[in-house]
C-alpha cells in the first residue's frame, strides 16, 4: 500500500470518526452537565434581582412582618398558599413532613414561612438571612412562574414539575404587598393606589410583561368575531408552560423572540436581574413609550449576572418536554376520532403542524386571522399573535384559552374556529376534537 493510500485511508477513517460523534451529539442533544447546570439555575438564581425585590420594594419586610422587624401581620404559609406559591416536599425533611401529617405545624403563623424560606422549600422565591435569623432581602426565580407542584402531599405541597404554567400563582396580589412600590409609581407615573389597582387587577396565573414598556394596563374593548365580549380588561396574559419549546421558535403570546431572547428579556426587564440586554425595537417612543425613555433597549450592567447562564437555562429547558396527561383523563376513542378532525375537516392542522403543533419558522398571524382585536398584539413589535403549541395542553386548563383566557374551555375555542372559519362541525366532531386536543404530550404523533 503506497504512502498517498495510507494517507487518504487514514483521512476517511478520521472523517468518519468525526462525522460519527458529531451524529452521536446531536442524538444526545445538550451536554447532562449543561442541563444539570440550567437546571439550577432555573430553580435557584436569582440573578441579582434581591435587590430589587428586597432592597427597593423590600417585600421581605411584608413577609416576615412586624413581630420579626419587618411591617404588617407578615405572610402565613396559609396566606402563601392561598396566592399561589407552592411548596417542594422534596425540601423538607422528614420530621416537618411527619409534623406537617400530624397536624401539629401552624400553618398560620409567618415564623412557619421563614423556616420554609431558610429550606429553600418555596417553589421560586428565595430568602437572604440576616445573622439573628431575619429577612435581609428575597428574590424570584423563573421557577416561580414556571413551575408548580403536583399535590402528592397536600395542596400546594408536593414534588416540582418544572416547565408548568403555575395557574395559581397571583403575581400581582404578592407584588402589591410590597411597602414600598415607588419604583413602579415613578416609572409609570401614577399614585400608588393606581399600582395597587392595576396589580390587583391581574388576578391567578397572569401577568402583564408589557406594562413596563406601554403602561397600557387595561384592554378598552375587548372583541371575538367582531362582538365586544369585554370592557376595561386586564392587559395582563396568562401564564404560558416553559415546556415542549424544542423546535418552537417565537414562543410568547405576541412572539417577541425566541427562547433564549425571553429568558434575556424577563432577567432583565421583568426580574430586575443585573445582566445586559439589546433590542433596539424598543427605543420605538410611539410604541413602548416608558421602555424607550428608560433605556430598556440597550441595558449594559459591569456586573453581568445573566448572560453567562442564558446557554445552560436555554438547555434546561428544551429539555422539558410536554407531559403526557393521565390515564383516563381523556376518551381515547373519541381522540382517534378527533385526530382525524384535527388533520381533516377542522383545519387546525393547517397552522397547529404536528408534531410541534404550531408552524415550523415564524409562528404568528393578524389579529383578523384569528377573529380577535389586536389590543395584545398592538403591544408587541410585530403586532400578531403567536400560533400555540398545544402539546400538554391539559396541564393549563386553569384560567381560560388563548394569551388573556377569553374562552373559558376548550370547547369555547373549537366553537370560535368553527364560526370564524366557517367549518361545519357537527357538535359530536366538536366533543371528539377537544377528547383529542386534551391527549397531546410528548409522544409519537401520526
Amino acid at each position: 500500500m503506497s504512502s498517498k493510500t495510507l494517507i487518504y485511508c487514514g483521512l476517511l477513517v478520521l472523517t468518519l470518526v468525526l462525522f460519527g460523534m458529531a451524529d452521536t451529539q446531536a442524538k444526545a442533544g445538550p451536554p447532562s452537565d449543561l442541563i444539570s447546570e440550567g437546571k439550577q439555575i432555573f430553580r435557584f438564581d436569582t440573578f441579582g434581582d434581591e435587590d430589587f425585590w428586597g432592597g427597593q420594594l423590600r417585600l421581605h419586610e411584608a413577609i416576615e412582618g412586624s413581630q420579626f422587624g419587618g411591617v404588617g401581620l407578615g405572610v402565613s404559609p396559609a396566606t402563601a398558599l392561598s396566592v399561589g406559591l407552592k411548596v417542594d416536599v422534596q425540601a423538607l425533611p422528614d420530621s416537618l413532613q411527619n409534623k406537617l401529617r400530624k397536624g401539629q405545624v401552624n400553618l398560620n403563623d409567618p415564623a412557619v414561612t421563614l423556616a420554609l424560606l431558610k429550606l429553600n422549600a418555596v417553589v421560586g422565591v428565595t430568602g437572604f438571612f440576616n445573622p439573628d435569623g431575619s429577612l435581609s432581602s428575597m428574590g424570584i426565580q423563573c421557577a416561580l412562574c414556571h413551575s408548580t407542584v403536583d399535590d402528592s402531599f397536600a395542596p400546594g405541597i408536593g414534588k416540582r414539575l418544572d416547565g408548568w404554567a403555575n395557574r395559581d400563582l397571583n403575581v400581582g396580589a404578592i407584588v402589591a404587598l410590597s411597602p414600598d412600590l415607588s419604583p413602579f409609581q415613578t416609572l409609570l407615573g401614577v399614585s400608588r393606589d393606581t399600582v395597587v389597582a392595576v396589580l390587583n387587577s391581574w388576578g391567578p396565573g397572569k401577568f402583564d410583561a408589557e406594562l413596563v414598556l406601554d403602561g397600557k394596563a387595561f384592554n378598552p374593548q375587548q372583541v371575538t368575531d367582531g362582538v365586544v365580549t369585554g370592557t376595561n380588561v386586564s392587559g395582563a396574559t396568562l401564564i404560558p408552560p416553559a415546556f415542549g419549546l424544542a423546535g418552537v421558535n417565537l414562543h410568547t403570546w405576541t412572539g417577541w423572540g425566541s427562547v433564549p431572547y425571553w429568558n434575556a428579556f424577563v432577567a432583565n426587564i421583568e426580574m430586575h436581574g443585573k445582566g445586559n440586554f439589546y433590542d433596539p425595537r424598543l427605543n420605538n417612543a410611539a410604541q413602548f413609550p416608558i421602555a424607550a425613555a428608560n433605556g430598556f433597549g440597550n441595558i449594559r450592567n459591569s456586573t453581568d449576572l445573566i448572560t453567562s447562564k442564558l446557554p445552560a437555562l436555554h438547555a434546561y429547558q428544551l429539555s422539558l418536554l410536554a407531559p403526557l396527561p393521565p390515564a383516563g383523563s381523556f376518551d381515547a376513542a373519541a381522540a382517534e376520532s378527533g385526530r382525524t378532525l384535527f388533520n381533516g375537516k377542522a383545519q387546525c392542522a393547517t397552522c397547529h403542524i404536528p408534531p410541534l403543533f404550531t408552524e415550523p419558522g415564524w409562528n404568528l398571524h393578524t389579529p383578523a386571522e384569528i377573529g380577535i382585536d389586536s389590543f395584545q398584539a398592538d403591544r408587541s413589535p410585530d403586532f400578531r399573535y403567536r400560533t400555540a403549541p398545544l402539546k400538554g395542553l391539559w396541564t393549563h386548563t386553569t384560567g381560560g384559552f388563548y394569551h388573556d383566557g377569553r374562552f373559558a374551555k376548550l370547547l369555547d375555542v373549537v366553537n370560535h374556529y368553527n364560526a370564524h372559519f366557517s367549518l361545519g362541525l357537527t357538535d359530536a366532531e366538536k366533543s371528539d376534537l377537544v377528547e383529542y386536543l386534551k391527549s397531546l404530550g410528548d409522544a409519537p404523533v401520526r
